[in-house]
């Protein structure tokens, strides 16, 4: 037979549930429930694995930007770094950042088909999908290099975007995604791997996942208090889905 996915209201109320027929000779229902019904992600150290190959052109940008390079024996010390404590540290003014980040974005576009997401995201993106959650992606990535990443198949699963988002305004994307999606803010949350999308995520007043294979470790991201701490894509899923 065929896949056929039917999502209802689970009888406790708030919580979505999915059943999700799996044809392997037999007919088995398995049942998916979301702990959210809008789950939000950051790309880039989140979704994608780019964080090396942004690495790789951080020198490159310094010396066209005007800014301080970093050493690879510095990459530790700089890696839970953030905000205005990064940017003292790089001696890079706020003013430039946005030029700096579009710089990125345009070298990222030409290199797009070398990048793939982290494995089991393209999964976990189904099993949401399947238990009945809306999914949103807030980057500060465009749109084009998130959906090349993503694959046809994953980015059509995302209904909810705000890509191309500066460096702070990633709180009233999130804020609009959520209306966008109709959601009470309690049953929404926003997974990412920096300190800044645990802070956006706190301003607009819904839970934040932090996830523990992108940029900033898990003792850095821990002083944020988030909601959900996934140290593998596995974990994730599993604990998003009951």
């Amino acid at each position: 037979g065929r896949f056929t996915t039917k999502a209802r209201r689970h009888k406790g109320g708030d919580r979505l549930g999915g059943w999700v027929v799996q044809p392997f000779g037999r007919i088995f229902l398995t049942r998916v429930i979301m702990k959210y019904r809008l789950v939000i992600f950051d790309s880039d150290g989140t979704l994608a694995d780019t964080l090396p190959w942004m690495r790789s052109q951080f020198n490159e940008l310094a010396e066209e930007h005007g800014f301080r390079k970093v050493e690879a024996h510095e990459y530790e010390r700089f890696r839970d770094l953030h905000g205005s404590a990064l940017l003292r540290e790089l001696g890079l003014p706020l003013w430039k950042l946005p030029r700096v980040v579009s710089a990125m974005r345009r070298r990222m576009a030409e290199h797009t088909g070398e990048f793939s997401t982290f494995p089991g995201i393209s999964a976990a993106l189904a099993r949401f999908a399947a238990g009945g959650a809306q999914l949103g992606i807030v980057s500060s990535n465009s749109r084009e290099n998130v959906e090349r990443v993503l694959g046809e198949e994953d980015a059509r699963r995302i209904t909810n975007w705000a890509c191309g988002v500066s460096m702070l305004g990633k709180a009233a994307k999130l804020r609009q995604v959520i209306r966008q999606g109709g959601v009470p803010r309690a049953k929404a949350i926003y997974i990412g791997d920096e300190i800044r999308d645990a802070e956006a995520a706190a301003k607009a007043g819904i839970a934040f996942g932090a996830v523990t294979w992108g940029q900033h470790g898990v003792e850095a991201l821990g002083t944020q208090n988030p909601a959900e701490v996934f140290a593998s894509v596995k974990e994730m899923a599993d604990k998003l889905c009951a």
